[in-house]
């Protein structure tokens, strides 16, 4: 790779991964292009940035399946903690957990939200976690960092949050669900 390229890639990847708070890994094909990726899938990868969990509060050390969620943390930028919280509340930390209405794993996770996030094993923690957090991510900049709606969204869809003008939507599960996760995500279990 040649000097001026490689240091306008890396002010390019130091930018993303500021915000993504992940490693940047970069592949240079046969043509010359640049491929730049936070989860090599191939092989030709090489770490370009190594990106530390500055920043991001430990996890409690009786937290399960904290590389799961640390990993995700990293990867979508969302506060392990309240990954913590959404699994607490959603699945008691149980991976094989199914609710009645078909979401499934640690994080719950429908089977369309699933697919829309590449989750092909829903009771995989790992993928679990990281759709899950990928989500919560999306969520959270639709709804204006707005926690209450990103959570009641997560619960109900965002469709409900919209269609009753961008409020916690009158179903007594997502007001119940919406306290009960803000209320351990302040505990920081």
């Amino acid at each position: 790779m040649n000097t001026p390229r490689t240091a306008c890639l890396m002010i390019a990847a130091l930018f993303a991964c500021s915000l993504a708070r992940a490693d940047v890994y970069v592949r240079e094909d046969a043509g010359g292009a640049l491929h730049l990726t936070d989860a090599p899938q191939e092989a030709g990868f090489e770490l370009l940035i190594d990106v530390p969990d500055a920043g991001l509060p430990p996890l409690a050390p009786n937290v399960r399946y904290p590389e799961s969620i640390a990993r995700a943390a990293r990867a979508s930028g969302v506060d392990p903690h309240l990954l913590h919280a959404v699994i607490s509340v959603e699945s008691g930390h149980n991976a094989r957990a199914v609710s009645p209405k078909g979401a499934a794993g640690l994080m719950q996770l429908m089977p369309d939200t699933a697919r829309r996030y590449g989750v092909a094993d829903r009771f995989d923690p790992d993928q679990n976690v990281m759709g899950g957090a990928l989500y919560l991510r999306d969520l959270m900049l639709r709804f204006d960092n707005r926690l209450e709606l990103v959570l009641a969204a997560y619960n109900a869809g965002e469709g409900a949050v919209e269609r009753h003008g961008r409020v916690i939507p009158p179903y007594a599960e997502t007001r119940r669900y919406v306290p009960r996760v803000i209320e351990r995500y302040r505990r920081k279990m």
